[in-house]
């Protein structure tokens, strides 16, 4: 079970709804893992994300070269970690053929991080020419 908590109160009766069934579970010798970390991402986001990375995708050269989004997503989270000081690890590849970047992947990160990440992503294509489809947020492609 997920649970999303939004304040102080829900989550109180959250916690006190389940403690009946917590308690019976591990009382019957069960064992029970409870998780907390911060809310990632959202659908709106990703699909936000996505999108501005595909018009960097579909307007920019990097170093002689147009790459897909999916690159575009390596290039900008990497850059972007580097930026906060957060930098990702260059490790040699396994087959010994180059390097591999190792980063956090998106879907990993905060709501917070992923629009900051978003508004690095949409500075990077201004600065670059990129012209923006225009998008709300929650619209879909």
């Amino acid at each position: 079970m997920i649970v999303t908590l939004h304040n102080s109160q829900q989550a109180h009766t959250v916690l006190k709804d389940l403690w009946p069934k917590i308690k019976e579970t591990l009382q019957a010798g069960k064992q029970l893992r409870l998780e907390i970390k911060k809310a990632t991402r959202n659908n709106e986001q990703n699909r936000l994300l996505h999108a501005v990375l595909t018009d960097i995708a579909n307007q920019v050269e990097w170093s002689g070269k147009k790459f897909n989004a999916n690159i575009w997503k390596r290039l900008c989270v990497a850059a972007w970690l580097r930026e906060k000081n957060e930098k990702p690890q260059l490790i040699p590849a396994l087959d010994g053929n180059g390097f591999d970047v190792i980063y956090e992947r998106t879907s990993e990160l905060t709501t917070t991080q992923c629009a900051e990440l978003i508004e690095w992503c949409f500075a990077f294509g201004s600065e670059h020419g990129v012209k923006f489809k225009e998008r709300e947020l929650g619209q879909s492609e």
